[in-house]
This record gives C-alpha cells, structure tokens and sequence, in this order.
C-alpha cells in the first residue's frame, strides 16, 4: 500500500471552501511531505479549493530528479525561490477575477511563515489577500491512513527489537555510562533498518531519572538505580516512541511501589483510549490513579501526544486538552511518577485509537525488570 497524496489533498481542498479560503499556501515542510510525499529541504505548494484545480509545487533546482521520482503527480516548478511560482499563480488568479468574482483570500501556515516572509509577499504580490490560517493540514494529520499505520508499526517494532537485542546483550548494567547505553541502542536502531532516530534518546540513571527529560551523560550506572529509556526509532518519515523503566541488580519497595503506581496509571490511561473520548478525560483516567496515591504533584507533564511526521503533533493529551481523540488518531499514553534527588518511573507505549480498544504498537514488556 502506498500513500493516496492526492486524496489528502482533495480533502484539504474541501476544508478550504469550508473556510471561504481560495487557497492554502503550505510552506511547512512536514505538511508539504503529507500532502506530496516530497522530502527535500526546500518546497512550497499552493492548494486551491477549486475542485480539479491543480496544486502548484515548486521546490529548486537541486531536486529535480528527486521531485520527479517522489511527486510524479504534479509537475515542479523549479526555482532558486520556492515561493515565487507560488506567488505568481496566486496572483495572477486574484488578478484575472477580481473584476467580476469575489475571490477569497489565501491562506498560510501562520504558526510557519515568518514576519519577515510574510512582509515580502506583500511587497511582491499586492493584490493578494493573505488570511493566516492554524492547524488545517496537521487537522488532516490526526487520523492516519492504513499506510501511516503500517509505517508507523514498523518503526515500533524496530525499537522494540533493538531494545530486546539491547538486553540480550546486557547492555544495560552498572559500570557503563548514560551515553554508551544510549549509543549502542540508536546504533541498534540504525541496524534493524530505522532511517533515523526518532528523537534525541533519553537514557537517565539513579537521581537522573527524575528528570522528565533528562539527556544522557557520562554518569555512570549503578547498583539499585533505576534506570530510565525513552526512546524511538523514525521509518518512512513515521516516529516510534516508547519508555520503559527497569532497575539495575535489585529493587527497593519504594521503586517498586512506584513502579506498580505508574503502571497502574497507564492501564487506566489506556483503557480511556477510545474513539470520541475527550482528551482531557483521558489524562484524567489516568491521573487520578496517581492523585489517589497521594503524589499526584510528582506527574507534571501531559499523559501524552499525537505522533506521525512528526515526534510531538495533535492531539494533545492533557489536562487543558481539548477535542477529542478519533478513530485511527496515533498517540502516546505516557504517566510518569518523578521523585526529585531519587529517581523516577515513566512507562510509555504508542498506540492506534480503535473501536474496542487502542491497538499498542510497542510490545515490550511492561513488567518490572530486574537486570
């Protein structure tokens, strides 16, 4: 199965005329990926709402052949500036209709063009009406398509293996240090045929990891630590993120109860996952286990996050959350307990919103390890 980027765009376009918009120019570079399978550094598109009017894509002259291999649908404009051809169909439609038809303004990716841009096409293109617009085509990247699904399965699974061979091979024991650990898991990751990592790995120890984000250092891991992975490997453009916690030669009942804690959270977190659920319930199910504890100011961060082309996208799952989680929505489900100058528990799975239950893409056990 491939992606159908042509349907999304013919959905974009119905989300247009919704907005009385007569087109989106698109300068994200993920969004210009989702809507024309195009990876390169620089590229613009210009969507119409008119239905059957063809997309303008533009990107410069040192990806043509790749613009051709991965965008065959739609021919390139090629230019040193990739909004210029952009800007010249805009336009030049607002110009050939203003006379006689009420054309509706344009709109860009406010949260992505910059002042400094935005100030320039209002030099170049005068009679263009500019609307800023937030969240159209990231609206259209909540609910993934099979083909996403599969990517994202696939990058799931190759954390998952990597973290296996990363056990077998005892690569998580005292004497070796946070950065070695998360070297050889990102190489394992590599190996098992990621295209990249998913995010820069966290791999905390001992009182590290009562940092929600710690980043890995040559701290030394020891005996009774707790020992923190959180971690992701990125296939076809798609993130995988998943942590698990485990501790190092034995396990003190204060680690463990916390451990049970969070687990406990995250099942509820979980079985809150379901199609229509709102998103701050979700986070609700889950953090009242942990408020009920009585430590309910030790989980600070949100429940979790939307995941696709990007790490961190929509939908929010929080306790300001809002909006609900739909059919085939990628998320994350990821409570933590963080006990300052101890250590801290987070587990985290990837997950596919569905009818009867999320489908859990990260299959790595979940029980307390004792390595």
């Amino acid at each position: 199965m491939s992606a159908n980027h042509a349907a999304r765009r013919v959905a974009l376009a119905t989300m247009l005329q919704a907005q009385q918009l007569s087109a989106l120019l698109v300068t994200d570079l993920v969004n210009v990926r989702y809507l024309t399978g195009f990876t390169g550094s620089n590229a613009a598109l210009l969507v119409w709402a008119e239905p059957g009017r063809a997309p303008v894509f533009s990107t410069d002259g040192r990806y043509v052949e790749q613009a051709a291999e991965q965008v065959p649908d739609l021919v390139a404009e090629i230019s040193r500036d990739a909004l210029a051809p952009l800007l010249t169909a805009a336009e030049n439609c607002a110009a050939a209709n203003s006379a006689a038809v009420d054309v509706g303004p344009v709109g860009f990716e406010a949260t992505q063009l910059s002042v400094a841009v935005h100030a320039d096409i209002r030099r170049r293109a005068p009679g263009l009406a500019l609307q800023a617009t937030t969240g159209l085509v990231e609206g259209l990247r909540i609910v993934k398509d099979e083909h996403e699904v599969g990517l994202l399965r696939r990058a799931c699974a190759i954390a998952d293996e990597a973290l296996a061979i990363l056990l077998e091979r005892e690569g998580i024991r005292p004497g070796r240090t946070e950065r070695q650990v998360a070297r050889d898991l990102e190489w394992l990751m590599y190996e098992g045929g990621a295209d990249g990592i998913g995010f820069e790995t966290i791999v905390a120890a001992g009182a590290n990891s009562a940092v929600p984000h710690h980043r890995p250092t040559s701290a030394v891991l020891a005996e009774g630590d707790l020992v923190k992975l959180d971690f992701g490997a990125q296939y076809g453009g798609y993130h995988s993120d998943m942590t698990r916690t485990f501790t190092l030669g034995s396990c003190a009942q204060w680690q463990r109860d916390t451990y049970d804690l969070v687990a406990s959270a995250q099942q509820a977190g979980l079985d809150a996952v379901v199609p229509g659920a709102l998103a701050a319930d979700v986070d609700a199910a889950a953090r009242s286990v942990i408020a009920a504890a009585g430590v309910g100011e030790l989980f600070a961060h949100g429940l979790g996050h939307g995941v696709g082309l990007q790490i961190h996208e929509a939908p929010g799952i929080g306790s300001s959350a809002t909006g609900t989680l739909p059919c085939g929505a990628a998320v994350t489900v990821e409570p933590g307990v963080y006990h300052a100058r101890r250590g801290g528990v987070r587990i985290e799975d990837t997950v596919i919103v569905r009818e009867g239950g999320p489908e859990i893409l990260t299959v790595t056990t979940k029980e307390l390890l004792v390595l």
